[in-house]
């Protein structure tokens, strides 16, 4: 071996580990349909997106659901740990109809092919969306069967429960997200068709009354990186008027207004950006049959939707088939991928994205035992 060969051996040898790139998917157990018996333990589990294709390289036992927006998972920055909360647990007088739970867990990533259990805490029941701020050291989590956000801080990868926030009664909060100074965040109350803002001092939550009305049965919401616009779905479809189709807003805020109104198709549940902010990617259920039994079940399938990202605009610029009882997405930390959750076959998707269009690649699916419901990685929110 020649000198040159021998330096650049040692340089190799010497470098740092290359930075882990992870998603998190929180996978249920307990959701059966009419055709199924057999409950498995919830959990979840970590992606390497380092490699391609991406793979699972380590599972955790520990309480999941799919039922509630797919932001019930949220990851630190440097991707050292992670929270996940529990919006239902297994009822075992009534299998086909989990119960009501509160559950969040705070998961260690030191060494991602060995995830471990760090704390459980309850929140109020129903607990579905959460959020942490960029200073992490705290964390928000929507309890939708509380009408409140409840408020923790976060410190040495343990949380404390320090607070709760009154939203009103029916207000039903499936989500929440802070701006990125962290100064506010925004809960998204499902019962009253609302964004409302949250004014955040330390540990000191409190609504201050800027609320904007988006569209019926708001459901998960994302916040540019400058703080100026939040993106939401509206199950339910746009404010006035009988047309059910879902819409996706944008909120102006610091108009504390409506800015823009989009219909998009029918049951749209998730929507994160690419980390960059220039990309919104949305999923849609899309009325697709959830069994395979179902006689309509090859009818149709999910879809997944990439929207330009522009102020008080939204552009679509790609779209493309998807699955059935379609769940969370996110994009890789460097946005060239899309990984897209399937609750019906027990699979996550693989998207190649280029800014232009989005091309599955059908042979690197990631499989299930579970149903994959929720993902999120360090860059999601």
């Amino acid at each position: 071996m020649g000198a040159r060969s021998i330096i650049l051996a040692v340089l190799v040898c010497l470098a740092p580990a290359a930075q882990a790139r992870l998603a998190i998917s929180a996978n249920d157990g307990k959701q059966l349909l009419a055709d199924e018996q057999s409950v498995i333990p919830d959990g979840i589990s970590v992606i390497d997106l380092g490699a391609y294709p991406p793979k699972v390289i380590g599972q955790l036992q520990i309480p999941a659901s799919m039922i509630g927006p797919p932001e019930a998972v949220a990851v630190s920055r440097k991707e050292g740990f992670a929270i996940v909360t529990a919006s239902q647990k297994f009822n075992p007088a009534d299998p086909m109809h989990p119960a009501d739970d509160d559950k969040v867990s705070v998961i260690d990533l030191g060494t991602p092919s060995k995830p471990r259990l760090l704390q459980t805490v309850t929140a109020g029941p129903g607990a579905s969306g959460v959020a942490m701020n960029r200073r992490e050291n705290l964390v928000l989590v929507a309890a939708k069967m509380d009408d409140a956000i409840h408020v923790f801080r976060l410190a040495g990868k343990a949380l404390t429960h320090v607070g709760r926030v009154d939203l009103g009664k029916g207000a039903a909060p499936t989500d929440v997200i802070f701006a990125p100074d962290g100064k506010h965040a925004y809960a998204v109350a499902w019962g009253v068709t609302k964004i409302m803002e949250l004014k955040v001092d330390g540990t000191t939550v409190a609504t201050t009354g800027q609320d904007v009305a988006t569209g019926k049965s708001p459901y998960g919401a994302a916040v540019t990186p400058d703080g100026a616009w939040l993106i939401n779905t509206n199950v339910g479809g746009a404010l006035e008027g009988t047309d059910r189709t879902g819409t996706l807003t944008m909120v102006d805020l610091k108009a504390h207004r409506l800015a823009l109104s989009l219909a998009v198709g029918q049951t749209p549940e998730h929507v994160t950006l690419s980390p960059d902010g220039k990309f919104a990617l949305l999923v849609l259920a899309n009325g697709a049959a959830t069994a395979k039994s179902d006689p309509k079940f090859g009818a149709r399938t999910g879809i997944v939707k990439i929207f330009a990202v522009e102020p008080g605009k939204l552009t679509e610029v790609a779209h493309a088939d998807s699955c059935h009882w379609a769940q969370g997405a996110t994009f890789s930390q460097d946005g060239k991928l899309v990984l897209q959750q399937c609750a019906t076959e027990r699979e996550i998707l693989v998207y190649r994205f280029d800014g232009n269009s989005l091309v599955e690649d059908k042979d690197a699916a990631l499989k299930f035992d579970l149903r994959p419901g929720a993902i999120a990685t360090g860059v999601s929110r």
